[in-house]
């Protein structure tokens, strides 16, 4: 009787969720990474997660150098000596996406410790450097504080705007997406090196020498379908998407180009990045270059 009903009960689920379905939530197509049974994808609600769920990619501290910030909105790693952050790492679902406009309110982030520089949108200007968000404001329009957050200069990088506007915000564009077709990400972005090509030619430092102009440009991303525990449900099928772009206007404006593995930025950065997940899964995602679409 009792395993009579259950199976009524199960059927009458799967009929909820045959109705109810919307068109982007079926069976993805071939060359997208299965994201789960219909009835998984009817019962998940995307959420607001922590930002930092796959880890502390620099074991991030109180370091001038390596000074940890957790903002509502992103956490990052932000080198006071640079001017610009190490790395910010960022959730991205439907929870977070809105109707705000872009605020562009670049600002300074009053916010970070008194010993620090705090760089001004006026250090950019003249410089043939775009301020480059590291956090999209695209990823931010649920409310105007989450938008306006992106703007403050801490979250900015000098970014060529070739690299900009066009490489980057294809991939951006791409990113969110996969967030309309039902999945939610993670998000870690940073630079390194040291010296770039911009509208002026190339620069190694703005501001006087506050700013440091990266010469790489890159970012890991995590794609998950909807659901809790996220970092438990990584897998050694997880997608994982990992770029890593000069920062130049001599530049493909396909992302795709630039695709390469998270243990090669590891070996350049030093960076654990995905340290929360566990390292025998580690093994095999961060080794893989990923052959997904781009569009």
């Amino acid at each position: 009787m009792l395993k009579h009903l259950r199976r009524t009960m199960y059927l009458s689920l799967i009929g909820w969720v045959l109705v109810s379905c919307s068109e982007e939530n079926i069976t993805p197509q071939a060359n997208q990474q299965d994201i789960g049974s219909t009835t998984q994808i009817a019962n998940a609600t995307a959420t607001k997660d922590s930002n930092r769920g796959m880890g502390n990619p620099s074991g991030a501290n109180t370091s001038y150098s390596n000074y940890l910030i957790d903002k509502a909105q992103y956490s990052m790693s932000y080198n006071s000596y640079r001017g610009t952050p190490n790395w910010i790492s960022w959730h991205l679902s439907n929870a977070w996406l809105g109707s705000t406009p872009r605020q562009d309110d670049f600002r300074a982030d009053n916010s970070l410790p008194s010993a620090f520089y705090r760089v001004q949108p006026s250090d950019y200007t003249g410089s043939g450097f775009d301020r480059g968000h590291n956090t999209p404001s695209a990823d931010r329009t649920l409310t105007v504080t989450d938008n306006s957050a992106t703007f403050l200069m801490s979250n900015m990088i000098p970014q060529a705007p070739t690299n900009n506007q066009q490489t980057w915000a294809n991939l951006e564009n791409y990113s969110r997406k996969l967030v309309s077709q039902g999945y939610e990400l993670y998000v870690i972005m940073g630079s390194y090196g040291k010296g770039g090509t911009g509208n002026n030619g190339y620069t190694e430092t703005l501001a006087g020498g506050k700013v440091t102009v990266p010469n790489r440009i890159w970012k890991v991303i995590v794609v998950l379908p909807v659901g809790t525990s996220d970092v438990s449900r990584v897998t050694t099928s997880t997608r994982i998407i990992a770029i890593d772009t000069p920062n130049s206007n001599s530049i493909s404006t396909s992302w795709g180009t630039y695709r390469t593995t998270v243990d090669a930025i590891e070996v350049k950065t030093g960076y654990n990045i995905l340290s929360n997940v566990p390292a025998s899964i580690q093994d095999v995602i961060e080794a893989r270059i990923d052959n997904g679409p781009t569009l």
